[in-house]
């Protein structure tokens, strides 16, 4: 019989400020209702990476070139958003219906380059980017979780994505430390004997997205621990593993 699994929710009463430290906020909020074990998984909203790392800025210092002032009329988008998203993006792949769908400069295929006003103070104002790079906020606060606490855990980063041909958004892995992001079943055999050749599941994200149901978007509750699923622990492991290469991507 496999171990169950626990999604426990880590609220956070106050909001996070540029230069706030995470690990002590996370394990102090912890600290109320138990502790970090060894083998946890934390998951942690991109928007408060965002914030401790100061990813906010001000729209009123933005001055939209030309080109962002052209397609925030097509997009009927504000054109001081329109200059930041083209700031954060290697590629815009898609403007219709409102919607911006870009590669951001780490690879990531979302709409907007991840940039959002919600639940960032005078939202009118301000807007949160990605992370400079996931990956290395996921291992840094792993590693000063593990210098504090003493203990080894994963930590993923996520943030919330639409998906081609599905309505509604999904929580998804942007970052991620101590733990392999694919569980590869290629070689195994299945209950009928036969031998499966393609299919890897993207553990990372549907870690994500399970956390989600805990997360929520109003409820304030930015980060939750995952408990008894055996994942594999990886030291070197990269969100770039589940990034699709454009010859291989059939929708770009």
């Amino acid at each position: 019989m496999r171990e169950k699994i626990e999604i426990i929710p880590i609220p956070l009463e106050r909001d996070i400020k540029a230069g706030d430290r995470l690990d002590q906020i996370i394990l102090e909020s912890i600290s109320k209702f138990g502790k970090l074990l060894n083998g946890d998984i934390l998951v942690v909203a991109q928007k408060i990476v965002s914030k401790a790392e100061g990813r906010i800025v001000s729209l009123n210092n933005i001055k939209p070139s030309s080109k962002a002032t052209k397609l925030a009329e097509q997009t009927n988008k504000d054109p001081r958003l329109i200059e930041v998203i083209l700031n954060e993006s290697n590629h815009i792949l898609r403007s219709e219906q409102g919607v911006v769908i870009v590669e951001t400069k780490n690879g990531i295929v979302c709409a907007n380059a991840g940039i959002d006003q919600s639940n960032v103070e005078n939202g009118d104002c301000y807007a949160s980017l990605l992370p400079e790079d996931s990956d290395s906020s996921a291992r840094s606060l792993r590693h000063s979780l593990k210098c504090l606490a003493g203990v080894d855990i994963a930590v993923i980063i996520t943030d919330t994505f639409g998906r081609p041909f599905r309505e509604g958004q999904v929580n998804m892995a942007i970052g991620l430390a101590g733990i392999s992001p694919v569980k590869s079943y290629v070689g195994k055999f299945d209950i009928y004997g036969k031998r499966l050749r393609v299919t890897e599941i993207a553990v990372v994200d549907e870690i994500a997205s399970a956390a989600e149901l805990q997360m929520g978007k109003i409820e304030r509750v930015p980060a939750v621990i995952v408990r008894g699923y055996d994942y594999e622990g990886k030291e070197d492991s990269s969100i770039s593993t589940l990034l699709r290469t454009r010859e291989r991507d059939l929708f770009r």
